[in-house]
């Protein structure tokens, strides 16, 4: 039987990405910071006996080197393994407030990432010639070019994409796969904050769809959705010139403290 670790499961993209996994007979551990959150989405999985649910703050690595050594306690090898813990806020340098969310931002999206693979690696590698075993980075279109007025999200996800394709490479002779899912705007509580068109939004549940295919056909590499990926390609060769005349007045993520 698989068994899936996630983090920020309690809602959006976890959750969804839970209750797909759940379907398909999974074993999983659910991580978020509200227990409440995670309790009701244990209870409304499939078979919820056979889940854990880890309540505590991605950014607290001790808490989530026990939660993860417990899992593995219960379950002996864990074949999954998604870092998809993350916080969008706008940001805008010029405001020294701000460096208190920047580093939020980047502790919670990045280095949480890193802390969620950590306590796994060693246990994947006996069994990663035998068995599938992923780690997956959920990242975001907004990592491929910096977007105005989301410096922390655009860096944070832009290292999530650098860092996972560092990690792919070094881990490749282990058989460990290393997964990066690139979402563009997804339907979830985080995009219904943004007050801007999002083009090609789309249903949660699909994206989730979408994205265990590619967790499990091993693909190093997935924008979702599908329509999202040429725009990604096309932003990657703009010449910066370019780049900044067609984003000068792009709408902007509202500051906030977090």
């Amino acid at each position: 039987m698989t068994t899936v670790f996630i983090t920020g499961a309690s809602s959006g993209i976890g959750a969804a990405l839970a209750a797909q996994y759940a379907k398909q007979g999974a074993k999983l551990g659910l991580v978020a910071r509200r227990s409440d959150l995670l309790e009701q989405l244990r209870s409304s999985l499939v078979n919820p006996e056979l889940h854990s649910v880890y309540a505590l703050d991605v950014t607290d690595h001790a808490a989530l080197s026990a939660a993860a050594a417990n899992f593995i306690d219960l379950h002996g090898v864990v074949n999954i393994v998604i870092a998809n813990a993350g916080i969008s806020v706008g940001t805008l340098t010029e405001y020294t407030e701000d460096l208190a969310v920047f580093e939020r931002v980047i502790q919670t999206n990045l280095v949480a990432t890193v802390a969620s693979f950590a306590p796994f690696i060693e246990n994947m590698k006996p069994h990663a010639t035998t068995q599938s075993c992923r780690l997956v980075g959920i990242a975001s279109v907004a990592g491929i070019r910096g977007l105005p007025g989301a410096e922390a999200y655009s860096a944070s996800k832009a290292a999530v994409i650098s860092y996972c394709e560092s990690l792919r490479v070094g881990l490749a002779a282990s058989g460990i796969r290393v997964v990066t899912i690139v979402p563009g705007y997804i339907d979830t509580p985080m995009t219904k904050l943004n007050t801007y068109a999002m083009p090609f939004l789309m249903p949660v549940d699909k994206f989730a769809t979408a994205a265990v295919e590619a967790i499990a056909s091993g693909k190093s590499y997935k924008v979702i959705p599908w329509q999202m990926a040429g725009i990604a390609k096309l932003l990657r060769i703009l010449p910066n010139w370019l780049y900044d005349y067609i984003f000068l007045n792009a709408p902007q993520k509202s500051r906030t403290k977090i």
